[in-house]
């Protein structure tokens, strides 16, 4: 009774012991040399090449949407104008000058590096694969996804010269090992998808280069030449004109042209009616002062090359001639205007201004080779050959702007200081007297004009090369499987050769068939 009591008073037994754990090591910092590493794996990973690439394509979108400074720096001054609020903030972004803006320079930089981070190491190891033979058979041919299993009656050694000759004919890299009595053959075969692959980076690599290069080195200009006018190949004469960082205006090519003829034709059938049959130039060129001219014809799609630059013919309008008088007669205004199209039509628009008229005129034209007017669409061309020409003629008087120093565009007419006086059809040789005596306005002649485009585009012939590369690297990539065989023979208990093939591709959707098939006539001794 005692003892009982004794072990009931006895304390509780503790709960056995938790054996305690430290916490795991924090890892060590990375240091300036392991952050540094860390960057460069992320930055030649491929996840980050797409991405790049991704928003360099979205950084072009401005250039394409916005006017550029390098093309028609008038047009970017006018957007800018017409949104005061927004139009300084982009410029101070660089949207007018996006393939210039550090930014886009930014992204095409480390674009170009993370490819050819990707491109080199793979490079090496894709050599490296080429100098190694095929892998040796596995021991369970059978997990492969096609698999055959036969008998032959000839010797193990037969059935893989037989395999090794037949292979090597159709361009299978093979290796062979084992011995009389049981050997095997490793084949492989599309290693030019991995080659196409990487020389489709290559390729665009070498493109970035190609563009880089011929922003640098590169220009080009717009030029509008009214027949029997010319111009030379100096900044001065150019309506537009774009040149990279490390173009130098002074070393143009000192030529000349001269348009002496212009020629279009256009299409009166109903299908295409309207469209130009004919579209050419006929121009005096004079490579450089003092030497002798020629002649040449310049049709779309074919330019004429002088020294480095080529000229293309862009477009093609009419330049009627218009004579202004003030109200003392004198004539302040006879030249030949040039009137943009607006339409396939040619329904053209145009400004005349006469600064020297007291007082100051300026005219806005609207130009009709067909004229036609209706309640809808009211004055518009209904073809574009002079067949029935007329000019819609808005009078304004005030002061032009012009002496204020800031540059104005020549197919822009600044009315904020003016007042309009009249709105006039007239017809060629026709005169009309503008109101309250001020003056007067004749429609003369008709002549054309050509636009022509001349590059400069060093980059051009490379990024072609490195385009149809690339193409070529792509179609292997897509086309070309990757796959391996592997054929075992062994010799069984009874004297014949037991026959194993199987064969495994890179990818799963990869059809086998033909290559087991082509292998297992080989080890029968057949052609297929």
């Amino acid at each position: 009774m005692g003892e009982t009591k004794k072990a009931m008073s006895s304390p509780p037994l503790s709960p056995p012991a938790q054996p305690t754990t430290s916490p795991a090591p924090a890892p060590p910092p990375l240091g300036p040399g392991g952050f540094l590493r860390w960057m460069w794996r992320q930055l030649t990973s491929m996840r980050i090449a797409l991405i790049l690439l991704f928003c360099l394509a979205v950084a072009a979108i401005p250039g394409s949407v916005l006017p550029q400074r390098g093309i028609d720096p008038v047009l970017v001054n006018a957007w800018i104008s017409d949104a005061p609020t927004w139009g300084p903030v982009l410029d101070r972004l660089g949207f007018f000058d996006v393939y210039a803006a550090p930014w886009f320079a930014a992204i095409y930089l480390l674009l170009f590096i993370s490819v050819i981070g990707c491109v080199l190491p793979r490079t090496m190891h894709h050599i490296r694969a080429l100098r190694t033979n095929p892998p040796p058979a596995p021991r369970r041919l059978t997990r492969m996804k096609e698999y055959r299993q036969f008998q032959l009656a000839t010797s193990a050694d037969e059935v893989l010269g037989n395999v090794e000759a037949q292979l090597r004919s159709r361009r299978w890299r093979v290796s062979r090992g084992g011995d009389l009595e049981q050997g095997w053959v490793a084949a492989e075969k599309g290693y030019a998808r991995e080659t196409g692959n990487l020389v489709f980076h290559a390729a665009l690599i070498v493109l970035l280069i190609a563009v880089s290069y011929g922003s640098l080195f590169g220009w080009r200009g717009n030029v509008i030449v009214r027949e029997g006018g010319g111009f030379s190949n100096t900044l001065t004469q150019y309506d537009a004109w774009g040149a990279g960082r490390m173009v130098s205006p002074d070393a143009l090519d000192p030529f000349s042209i001269t348009l002496t003829d212009f020629q279009v034709e256009f299409d009166r059938d109903s299908t295409q009616r309207g469209s130009p049959l004919l579209f050419e130039a006929d121009v005096i060129v004079a490579p450089e002062p003092g030497e002798p001219t020629f002649t040449d014809v310049i049709r779309v799609n074919e330019p004429l090359s002088l020294g480095g630059a080529k000229v293309f013919l862009v477009g093609h309008g009419y330049a009627p001639q218009v004579i202004i008088r003030d109200a003392d007669g004198r004539v302040v205004y006879d030249d030949n205007t040039i009137v943009l199209p607006q339409d396939g039509n040619q329904t053209s628009t145009g400004v005349m201004k006469a600064p020297d008229a007291l007082p100051q005129l300026g005219f806005q034209a609207l130009f009709l080779p067909t004229a036609a007017v209706d309640a809808v669409r009211g004055p518009h061309s209904t073809f574009p050959d002079t067949d029935d020409p007329a000019m819609f003629i808005s009078a304004w008087i005030g002061d032009l702007g012009l002496d204020d120093g800031i540059p104005q565009s020549v197919y822009r007419l600044e009315t904020d200081a003016m007042t309009q006086i009249g709105l006039r059809a007239i017809r060629p040789g026709e005169v009309w007297q503008l109101p309250d005596g001020v003056g007067s306005v004749e429609f003369g002649e008709i002549q054309r004009w050509a636009s022509f485009q001349i590059a400069h585009d060093p980059g051009k012939e490379p990024a072609l090369i490195a385009a149809g590369a690339a193409l070529v690297g792509l179609m292997l990539s897509l086309f070309v499987k990757r796959r391996r065989v592997w054929i075992r023979a062994t010799t069984g208990v009874d004297g014949d050769t037991v026959v194993e093939v199987a064969a495994l591709a890179r990818h799963d959707e990869t059809d086998l068939t033909d290559d087991v098939d082509a292998a297992v006539a080989a080890a029968e001794g057949r052609d297929r």
